[in-house]
């Protein structure tokens, strides 16, 4: 779908001017119907696959020059899992969009009843930095597999792709229907003064609370995709070469700015040395593979801050240039469980490692702090698995991996506590984006009497036990 619609961007007027503007333009569209048919929702997500497909290079370049991050590296992280995100929703949408029979009650027959998913309406996706496409794309698929129309916001830390998606979403899908809106934060601002009918972010918990008040005001349903630290505990039954490999593998992915990278390691005492060993080697590879260039100057400094009076060792790396966003994949071992270091969020190349005396006393480390958006363990032991899944709350669990769980499409991606709040992917995704009206429908007959008061001995009996 072609169209010489231009991007939306708050110059020439004030962005609250032009954010209401595009919100009114919208809502109309949704108004008239336009969103709701099945075949409409199909292209609309053809239209996304189609974008990856023929601008793969384009959005890799502009990943590029704001992140510094390869080709080969976006294609991973950002256009493939929503290839597949948008190929899963067309083969499954049709049988989503149904509406769902429910039993009904005794007392209510004859009759029958039904849910039935229905577009929310005008809704609002934020963008992060980190993973430009990925982040602002697959929740746009979902809100489009329910029928809303879309407000997209890509971040304004990476410019050249949000310019990118600004110009190019609307060749692809309906701009009667989706807009994209660039800007800084009194955009964003604009925007979250607006009513909108659901609102999607994807964010640091700092914004998120930001969010989450500008929302109340007009009562408007969220999905808050935060971060924290993610933990991973290593059981002294663990495969080491393969745990050191992935853990330095998913630490170096992005320079570690990945909302579910691993934070901090709870490695046990009985197998501490021979791990450090293997981590420090892979590590040491895998930074000379994976350029550790952060986002800004100012992620540098704060990424330095941290490295600043943690109290543990540094183990390798530690250097950090900020004027060239620089930061060497670090590991720290042993630092203070109450340094910054331990207790903020890193999204950076810095991987602090305490040493635990048994697993029972990693998920005691674990359950005593806010509840992360994944948590990982290495293990060979079923019983491991079991005790560590069983005894931890968190948005995700990974099994002797880190991150592909962020692949798998029928499971729900999202926060419990302060990592967030909602879920999306496939089916979660469709319904975050959903309304699920309940209908009952009953015949005119019969209508006996009996169920309208005056209420006798006899139909008090009747009714109570119909109805108990």
């Amino acid at each position: 779908m072609s169209t010489t619609a231009a991007p939306v961007t708050a110059s020439g007027s004030t962005p609250g001017d032009v954010v209401t503007a595009e919100v009114e333009r919208l809502r109309a569209t949704f108004a008239g119907g336009r969103t709701r048919p099945l075949a409409w929702r199909r292209t609309q997500i053809e239209g996304i696959a189609r974008l990856l497909d023929e601008q793969e290079p384009r959005l890799a370049a502009a990943i590029e020059a704001d992140l510094g991050r390869q080709a080969m590296a976006t294609f991973m992280g950002d256009i493939a899992p929503v290839r597949a995100e948008a190929r899963h929703t067309l083969k499954q949408l049709a049988k989503w969009v149904r509406p769902q029979r429910v039993r009904v009650p005794m007392a209510q027959l004859p009759g029958k009843a039904w849910t039935a998913p229905e577009p929310k309406g005008v809704v609002l996706v934020v963008g992060p930095w980190n993973f430009p496409v990925l982040l602002t794309l697959h929740p746009l698929v979902s809100a489009l597999a329910a029928g809303n129309a879309v407000v997209v916001k890509p971040s304004e830390l990476t410019p050249r792709t949000s310019a990118a998606l600004a110009e190019l979403l609307p060749r692809y899908v309906d701009p009667d229907a989706i807009a994209v809106v660039e800007g800084d934060a009194s955009v964003s601002g604009a925007l979250l003064a607006e009513r909108f009918d659901h609102i999607f972010f994807t964010g640091s918990e700092r914004v998120g609370k930001i969010v989450l008040r500008a929302a109340a005001e007009h009562l408007t349903p969220v999905t808050l995709e935060l971060g924290g630290k993610s933990p991973v505990i290593v059981s002294r039954d663990a495969n080491l070469d393969v745990a050191a490999r992935r853990i330095a593998w998913a630490n170096a992915l992005n320079a570690g700015q990945a909302c579910i990278a691993p934070d901090y390691l709870l490695v046990e005492d009985a197998i501490r040395e021979p791990f450090m060993e293997r981590l420090l080697r892979e590590v040491e590879r895998t930074g000379r593979d994976h350029p550790s260039r952060v986002i800004n100057t100012g992620h540098a400094e704060r990424l330095a801050a941290l490295l600043d009076g943690h109290g543990g060792a540094v183990a390798c790396g530690g250097r950090v240039d900020g004027a060239g966003k620089q930061v060497t994949p670090t590991v720290i071992t042993d630092p203070d469980p109450g340094s910054d270091l331990m207790t903020e969020e890193i999204f950076g190349p810095i991987l602090p490692v305490l040493s635990v005396p048994s697993v029972a006393d990693a998920i005691a480390f674990v359950n005593d702090r806010p509840k992360p958006l994944a948590l990982y363990v290495f293990t060979e032991s079923q019983d491991v698995v079991d005790v560590v899944t069983g005894s931890t709350s968190s948005g995700s669990v990974g099994i002797n991996h880190l991150l592909y769980q962020l692949l798998v499409p029928e499971l729900p991606f999202g926060g419990v506590g302060t990592s967030g709040m909602g879920a999306y992917h496939g089916r979660h995704g469709f319904d975050t984006f959903s309304h699920r009206k309940a209908v009952l429908h009953k015949p005119t007959k019969p209508d006996p009497s009996m169920a309208y008061p005056p209420y006798g001995p006899i139909a008090s009996r009747i009714m109570r036990r119909m109805m108990g």
